[in-house]
């Protein structure tokens, strides 16, 4: 203990000397110069590291650091009465009080003084015990006026001062601590002693923070704040259960094991349970926000969690109306909540986050809320407080629930999207303006949220009707084929029922009408999706004479040429059809159509050519391959445009020429089969 003593005191001193130096030599520290004279804060600094120099050097039981330590506290309360003056925050009690700690001070160090004289043994535990009680006074009205300096200045005021006061009042705390102790015991804690000096390199430690911070002053967060205040608890309750130990060892005799060992379980367990507490954690928030900031939300912290809970989709999230209450809910402590969403005329349950029963509400409170965009308190309204209109629009279920604390509405525009009814929290309490003001914003917020949400839904709705109307068209352009088929050929059968090859061409062609249309029924299902067909080697020649045999009882169709194209055979004989059945609604019914395949290396061109009434230079190049634009009278305008779109997606391009009274070619262009795949 005695060389804890002297190196703990040592560095303190060392600490506490440099700080001095680079007070007098360097820039104004820990706070403004207009705030704090160098001179006062410098004189204080080497005032405490010739006390630690002699608590070190001497020992801490002689009248020397003894008189040091009064030396130091009176020039520490000689600078904060000089910050007290210059920030104008001082009265005549409070100068009253600087004067009463002064005394008693000065009482102690001349108590410190008698003991050297001698006097009897009853007479100098007497003088040391009034002694230590003096030392005990002026420590607790030492931390009295740190707290005043540290917040009497306002906001502003109190973020520059922290560090300054929250070193001083280590300084004393600890030193009350000991005084007690020894007060307590009878003799002076070696341990304490031991601890003193590490404590005050601490102390100077904040005051090196506070001077290098400067002008900034120190903000801190209300989350920073519970944790220290948390851990300065921890602390404290372990030097009381230390002190008690220390008590015992001294009264308990020969159970003194037994009774140390009780107290540090007992202490023990009843730390944790206190810790495990809900209550004692939101109790403890409520506390540090009332008394340690002017404010009771740390806006930025909070605001960044209800931005996090509500942007946190994914696998196994809540979706985003649970995640709404619970974002809100988190600002106040409420345990739980529930959202009530529009509902015909009135409200219904929606959303519910660790809320049990849930009711209704008419059109009087959905027409309140949106109208008024009040924040209910249901508190209020139970004591006859809130005005008529808003008392009669609330559910009895709401008013008989005494879990319900507030209803927020949520407002969108000039749109209610819904309300959040919020629980009690743990610590109960009335709702007052930063309450309002924030649920008020957060509402807004989320509102937009679920007005974005809904309109997402809505949006996939289109999206699905305009898939299905898409579809729909293609579908009904393939209809109009089928139909035009038919009825070319219900005509030619009028003039060519005897002939047998024109009877089995026309079953050939009903049983393929037939399965053409199942399969257009199938793709217009909701529920179809088609399986891709890879890339192969297709013979044009061949799909090109089975088409012309298809429409060999609508129209003549001559096939030449060969080639092998890697294609998808089922879209390619699409493509081809929609050419087909174009060039045939466009030519005369004695006008053959030519189909004609040609390779040439590395592609293969398919042609199909018709002489019919053409298209003109400004038709092809602005509207044919645009949906829905057509040349003739009864057309969907679908054939050309899905013809393309088919042709790009199997890596090809679809060109057209036509003239006006002569004809049309459109030409596909595919690549042609590699020599590898034509060798397997």
């Amino acid at each position: 203990m005695t060389a804890l003593i002297l190196w703990g005191h040592a560095l303190a001193a060392l600490a506490f000397g440099a700080l001095a130096l680079a007070t007098v030599r360097g820039p104004q520290a820990a706070v403004p110069r207009s705030t704090v004279p160098r001179g006062a804060l410098a004189s204080a600094m080497i005032a405490t590291a010739l006390w630690a120099l002699a608590v070190a050097g001497i020992g801490a039981g002689d009248v020397v650091p003894r008189i040091a330590e009064s030396a130091r506290n009176l020039a520490w309360l000689g600078l904060m009465l000089v910050l007290v003056r210059r920030t104008r925050t001082g009265s005549l009690p409070l100068y009253a009080v600087y004067a009463a700690a002064a005394t008693i001070t000065i009482f102690a160090t001349t108590l410190a003084l008698t003991e050297t004289l001698p006097l009897g043994d009853a007479a100098l535990a007497a003088v040391a015990d009034v002694r230590r009680i003096a030392r005990m006074l002026a420590a607790v009205v030492g931390l009295m006026l740190v707290h005043h300096l540290a917040f009497a200045g306002g906001e502003r005021g109190a973020g520059r001062m922290a560090l300054l006061a929250a070193a001083i009042a280590t300084m004393w705390g600890v030193d009350l601590i000991g005084a007690t102790l020894a007060w307590s015991l009878g003799t002076p804690s070696l341990a304490i002693f031991a601890a003193r000096g590490f404590v005050m390199a601490g102390a100077a430690l904040l005051l090196a923070l506070a001077a290098r911070r400067g002008e900034r002053g120190l903000t801190v967060s209300h989350g920073v704040a519970l944790r220290l205040l948390s851990v300065a608890a921890v602390v404290a309750y372990a030097g009381v259960t230390i002190a008690l130990t220390q008590v015992a060892e001294h009264y308990a005799g020969d159970t003194v094991r037994i009774v140390q060992t009780a107290i540090v379980l007992g202490a023990t367990t009843a730390l944790i349970t206190l810790l495990s507490t809900p209550w004692i954690r939101a109790w403890a928030k409520v506390k540090v926000a009332k008394h340690f900031f002017r404010h009771r939300y740390d806006y930025r912290a909070e605001w960044q969690r209800f931005t996090a809970t509500l942007g946190t989709p994914g696998e196994g999230a809540d979706p985003l109306d649970r995640r709404i209450v619970r974002a809100i809910a988190d600002l106040t402590g409420s345990p739980a909540g529930l959202l009530l969403v529009p509902e015909g005329t009135g409200l219904g349950a929606g959303a519910a986050w660790h809320w049990q029963e849930a009711g209704t509400a008419d059109a009087a409170l959905a027409a309140h809320l949106a109208t008024s965009t009040r924040i209910v308190e249901l508190d209020a309204v139970r004591r006859g407080d809130a005005p008529p209109e808003e008392a009669a629009a609330i559910p009895d279920w709401m008013r008989r629930s005494a879990d319900a604390w507030a209803l927020v509405p949520l407002i969108h525009g000039a749109s209610l999207i819904g309300a959040i009814l919020l629980a009690r929290p743990p610590i109960d309490r009335a709702l007052d303006w930063e309450d309002l003001d924030l649920l008020r914003v957060a509402g807004r917020q989320a509102a937009s949220y679920l007005a974005e949400d809904r309109a997402h839904v809505a949006l996939a709705d289109a999206a699905r009707f305009d898939e299905f109307n898409r579809r729909f068209a293609f579908i009904i352009h393939d209809i109009k084929n089928l139909v035009s088929g038919l009825s070319l050929v219900a005509r030619n059968a009028e003039r060519h029922a005897d002939n047998a090859e024109f009877r089995a061409d026309m079953v050939a062609t009903l049983k393929d009408s037939a399965a053409r249309m199942n399969a257009l029924l199938a793709r217009l299902s909701q529920h179809h999706r088609a399986t891709p067909e890879p890339l192969q080697p297709v013979d044009c020649a061949a799909l090109a004479l089975r088409l012309a045999a298809a429409r060999r009882a609508q129209h003549i169709v001559q096939v030449a040429g060969e080639g092998i194209a890697l294609a998808q055979p089922g879209r390619l004989e699409q493509l081809l059809g929609h050419l087909l059945q174009n060039a045939v609604e466009a030519s005369p019914a004695d006008a053959a159509i030519d189909l004609a395949v040609a390779g040439t290396g590395t592609q293969v061109t398919i042609d199909v050519v018709d002489r019919g009434c053409g298209m003109s230079a400004a038709f092809v190049r602005d509207q044919l391959f645009r949906p829905f634009a057509s040349s003739k009278p009864d057309g969907f305008g679908i054939g050309a445009y899905e013809a393309r779109a088919l042709a790009t997606a199997m890596g090809g391009t679809l060109d057209v020429t036509s003239r006006e009274g002569e004809g049309t070619r459109f030409r596909l262009t595919l690549p042609a089969e590699r020599p590898l795949e034509q060798a397997a």
